[in-house]
């Protein structure tokens, strides 16, 4: 059953990849290449259906994203979302003082926070990953400041949120290790805002970006350039000292992630963090939303897929905001 429920995620989600590939200028035939992806990928989705190991083990959404990204990689495809990935860098840029300005002129620091989480559930909506988020993206486009006001109401489907705003007033953290997600409004005006919070608060923070780009998740390389060009002259980010504020590659070519497999670097980097953040859909819901640490843990983003929502007893478009914290 849980194979049937990955499978029909992923296969939604090779349609929008095999669309986006269709008009990739880089690649020669793209068109025909396309086809290939789409007929290879049915094959080996129907290889699973008759046995499960058939590919190198257990058809969990791990190895069928992990299947469909070597497909299109082996055809040419390597980075089919780059130049919408672009567009909406430039845009979230462009709105990125106005966002952080807006944070900053809430006095209560509760509901600072809770602003801050809404613009991590209203950036995570740019997800070109999700079939329906992609069609009304390509149709009308997405306002993260619409976005922020027209979320599901609360109680979200999982909400520990009144319990993280406790503990935001009383603990601070002394090292936060964060799984970024998607580009344009996700990382730009949800994720760093709520970064910068962090800062301010004396907290070193890692960003943890993929290695490799699948659909329209942040890479590594485009991260560090976005954070080049909102730090003023003088390091800052909007005021904020950015010196314990540090990105790495986290060695995933996927929109999900398997946390035993993450680079060297991120695993030294990690070693001593007292809280990780898995942010989105993929990371944080479809593979590590049940995952224990030895440190808290914040699981945060938007259920996109029906069948995602449906298991969780929540609505689509729901969110989850899972809190675990370790006691000592």
């Amino acid at each position: 059953m849980l194979f049937c429920v990955f499978q029909r995620i992923v296969l939604i989600t090779s349609i929008c990849c095999r669309k986006r590939a269709e008009s990739e200028t880089t690649v020669a035939d793209a068109p025909t290449k396309a086809e290939k992806f789409a007929q290879r990928y049915s094959e080996i989705l129907d290889d699973l259906k008759k046995d499960p190991e058939s590919h190198g083990g257990p058809p969990d959404g791990i190895l069928l994203c992990r299947l469909r990204e070597q497909v299109l990689r082996e055809l040419g495809f390597r980075d089919i979302f780059k130049k919408v990935k672009d567009e909406e860098n430039a845009k979230a840029v462009s709105i990125f003082l106005d966002v952080v300005r807006l944070n900053d002129n809430i006095e209560d620091g509760g509901k600072r926070l809770e602003n801050l989480v809404r613009g991590i559930f209203a950036g995570n909506i740019f997800d070109l990953g999700s079939a329906q988020l992609a069609e009304v993206f390509s149709r009308d486009g997405m306002s993260f400041l619409a976005s922020c006001q027209n979320l599901v109401p609360r109680p979200w489907v999982i909400d520990d949120f009144d319990t993280f705003k406790a503990k935001w007033s009383k603990k601070s953290w002394k090292k936060a290790v964060i799984f970024v997600d998607n580009s344009g409004a996700d990382v730009i005006l949800g994720i760093l805002p709520f970064a910068r919070e962090l800062l301010q608060r004396g907290t070193q923070v890692v960003l943890a970006a993929n290695d490799l780009p699948s659909i329209n998740d942040v890479t590594y390389p485009e991260l560090v350039e976005i954070i080049s060009k909102l730090k003023d002259e003088h390091g800052k980010l909007v005021g904020v000292d950015t010196s314990n504020l540090l990105i790495a590659n986290s060695g995933n070519d996927l929109p999900v992630i398997d946390l035993t497999r993450v680079s060297q670097e991120l695993a030294y980097l990690a070693s001593d963090a007292d809280l990780v953040i898995l942010e989105g859909m993929g990371r944080g819901i479809e593979t590590n939303l049940y995952a224990q640490f030895k440190c808290d843990s914040l699981k945060i983003g938007m259920v996109k897929h029906p069948e995602v929502a449906q298991f969780l007893g929540g609505r689509l478009y729901d969110c989850v905001f899972k809190y675990n914290e370790v006691l000592v």
